[in-house]
């Protein structure tokens, strides 16, 4: 709300404000004063040197009396309210504190219009007190703004530099004791014990303040971190294990997501990052999930070596990959559950909804395709690491 240039021009009001100029340093102390005694539970000025303070204090009682002396027209747009608003914000001064003392300088103004106002009939006297209020509303106004902006640049400002530590530490300077400890200091984490490093991708990135408040309710210290391509989170292991970690996790993602196994410290989180990248490799395109490395290592191997695992998959599988698409499909499936039924044709046939009798034939009909038989534990190394190699290779074309 804008202040009414014509009450600030009064010349009653005008006359009152600058007969009291000459009283700025005893008012000065005055609001000093009311400001440590009038409930000083409310005040927060600890950061805030004492001649720093009254400086600021003794610069905004000049401004209200310019303002009512008609030195200045808007008290909105009042470089000194700012100017107090943007070191007070920078100071860590409470917004409430702020208004409250400039209430409590207004008030003393009013009380010292008050004491020279001996001369000035009723009328002038009211005007003076709508300016008074209307001037106090305005620098307050001004001084609301400039805090909130510089809240804002500080925020920006310490988002910035907390992206540029966790990109450091995804970088391995972490090893660097010292830069360690001066991470853990601002990301708020422990500077010692073990670490997991999450690595997620997909519609459903998280985003990492509700994943930090999430964990932080079941007492798991926990920083994220939006790249370009992928959402990363530092994990601290100090008060669970990885598992408990992962559990807490998992509700946070809706999309595709790799956990590196625990590591010892900060200085192996580079390490980490790289192990859950290796692991979210593992995990076909549309599948939201949540894996851990330790759960993937022959699907990482495979994604790691991708041409070694072509030649494998071609040297295991390759008769079988040449087939039509649906018998291709068939018999893939067929050997894939076989296998992880402990070669069980009795129990492959229950999962396959079919006969035993029908499992044996595909198998025979694998067997010679392959000219090997299904036999052997190199023979099921071979087959495993091939048709894991045959789903991954599916799942990114």
């Amino acid at each position: 709300m804008g202040t009414p240039h014509s009450i600030l021009s009064t010349s009653g009001t005008r006359r009152l404000a600058e007969a009291c100029h000459a009283d700025v340093a005893s008012l000065t102390e005055r609001l000093i004063s009311a400001i440590f005694t009038d409930n000083p539970e409310w005040t927060d000025y600890t950061s805030v040197p004492r001649d720093d303070l009254r400086d600021g204090c003794r610069c905004y009682l000049t401004r209200i009396l310019d303002l009512l002396g008609g030195r200045i027209a808007d008290p909105e747009v009042d470089d000194v309210a700012a100017t107090i608003g943007r070191h007070r914000a920078e100071q860590g001064v409470p917004l409430e504190a702020m208004l409250r003392t400039f209430r409590l300088g207004g008030g003393i103004i009013w009380a010292a219009l008050l004491d020279r106002a001996e001369n000035v009939g009723p009328r002038e006297l009211q005007e003076a007190g709508t300016a008074m209020w209307a001037v106090v509303d305005g620098l307050s106004s001004a001084l609301v703004t400039s805090y909130r902006k510089t809240e804002l640049e500080q925020v920006r400002r310490d988002e910035r530099r907390r992206h540029a530590l966790i990109e450091d530490v995804l970088a391995g300077r972490a090893l660097d004791a010292a830069f360690a400890a001066r991470v853990a200091r601002e990301l708020n984490l422990p500077a010692q014990g073990e670490y997991l490093v999450v690595a997620a991708r997909g519609d459903g990135r998280p985003l990492h303040t509700g994943a930090e408040a999430a964990l932080a309710a079941s007492g798991i210290r926990s920083v994220w971190h939006d790249r370009v391509d992928t959402t990363v989170g530092l994990v601290s292991l100090e008060s669970c294990s990885s598992d408990t970690a992962l559990r807490n996790v998992r509700p946070q993602l809706r999309g595709r997501a790799g956990a590196s196994p625990a590591v010892p410290g900060l200085a192996q989180v580079a390490v980490a990052h790289a192990l859950a990248l290796l692991a979210l490799e593992t995990i076909p395109a549309g599948g939201a999930r949540l894996v851990s490395l330790e759960e993937r290592y022959p699907e990482a191997l495979l994604v790691r070596e991708p041409d070694l695992a072509a030649r494998l998959r071609q040297h295991v599988l390759g008769p079988l990959l040449a087939l039509p698409d649906k018998e291709r499909e068939v018999l893939l499936h067929t050997l894939t559950v076989w296998l992880a039924e402990n070669r069980s044709a009795a129990h492959a046939a229950s999962r396959l909804h079919c006969h035993r009798n029908t499992v044996i034939n595909r198998l025979h009909r694998i067997t010679g395709l392959l000219g090997r038989p299904l036999e052997g534990q190199r023979c099921y190394l071979e087959l495993s690491l091939a048709l894991a190699s045959a789903e991954l290779d599916a799942a990114s074309s």
